[in-house]
């Protein structure tokens, strides 16, 4: 049982007017130096007061919000940031092909049915030296497929090229249509960049399938880590429900006309995941990194995929549309 302790009630006389004096004279010293201090120091208007503690405030939830926006936006957005997996080959009519790789990147949902992503993740002979020097000698470039695997879905689904930049790595491609596409959500895009300093959040799959594998429990680390089968690893993930985005976070370092300039690690894989500023609004695409220079990770504005959008809806709706795949 606890015990509850009060004053002691037979404490002789002269004690308790030595406490009484000592509680007299803090008083006064109080008084006193709260005198001095109003004297010396005059209080600030109210009026200024209150907008000095308003002012507090706003940069308080500011920086509140900008630490909570990278988890915010991933546990928001997760399930429409979909990793993709992709081969393609380069060669001649009737020949084996000279050239046949593995691709894999990032992408999100920019409109019901409708991915952004990089042109060089659409088209993974885009920029690639290789791959131009056997085109400009009259070889065609080929995908034998290319497929988005969504978090929440356990089979991957089929995704097309609709729209690409002449200028710039960016692209947007329709995605099959296939039960529970259709409840993705969009995710939103900023109308304007914002300045350099603000705080950015990168979300997508670097390193893809061995960066999903890496953190998967150890049972499934065990199995899939030496498996040279990028998509049988993924549709394993898939079927476990482990495909899952990262997200990393930095600032803005500069903004030179459509070209995005931050310090968010990222890695091969990355290429094609949204960009977010501290709103959880997406302004840019990421496109590559520089090796070696934490400061110098790379992405498109989104300025420069709306034009594309637009110009992929005007597409899709021309042609027929395919039954949905059973």
């Amino acid at each position: 049982m606890n015990r509850t302790f009060s004053p002691r009630e037979g404490e002789p006389v002269g004690k308790r007017w030595a406490h009484a004096l000592q509680a007299v004279l803090g008083v006064f010293l109080l008084l006193s130096f709260g005198f001095i201090a109003h004297y010396y120091y005059p209080a600030a208007p109210t009026e200024d007061l209150q907008l000095q503690v308003r002012e507090l405030s706003h940069q308080v939830q500011q920086l509140e919000q900008e630490q909570a926006m990278p988890a915010m936006v991933l546990n928001r957005y997760r399930n429409s940031i979909c990793y993709i997996f992709g081969i393609y080959r380069i060669g001649f009519a009737g020949q084996s092909p000279l050239l046949r790789a593995r691709i894999s990147g990032s992408g999100f949902v920019v409109a019901d049915g409708l991915l952004a992503t990089n042109r060089h993740v659409a088209q993974p002979w885009y920029g690639d030296t290789d791959s131009g020097n056997l085109i400009e000698k009259g070889a065609t470039p080929q995908l034998e497929k290319l497929l988005a695997f969504f978090p929440g879905f356990s089979t991957p689904v089929t995704i097309t090229p609709l729209t690409w930049s002449a200028e710039g790595d960016l692209a947007v491609l329709q995605v099959e249509a296939t039960p529970g596409v259709h409840r993705l959500e969009a995710l939103p895009l900023a109308e304007s960049t914002p300045p350099p300093g603000e705080l950015v959040a990168v979300i997508g799959y670097p390193m893809g399938v061995l960066g999903m594998v890496a953190k998967s429990p150890p049972a499934v680390y065990e199995r899939l880590a030496f498996r040279h089968d990028d998509q049988g690893s993924a549709n394993e993930l898939a079927a476990l429900s482990l495909i899952r985005p990262s997200a990393t976070y930095g600032h803005l370092g500069d903004v030179v006309g459509d070209k995005l300039i931050y310090d968010a690690p990222t890695a091969h894989g990355g290429s094609g995941g949204p960009v977010f500023n501290s709103h959880g609004e997406v302004i840019g695409v990421n496109e590559a990194y520089i090796d070696g220079f934490s400061g110098g990770t790379l992405g498109i504005s989104v300025q420069a995929l709306r034009p594309l959008i637009a110009a992929a809806r005007k597409k899709r709706a021309r042609a027929p549309e395919a039954p949905p795949s059973k």
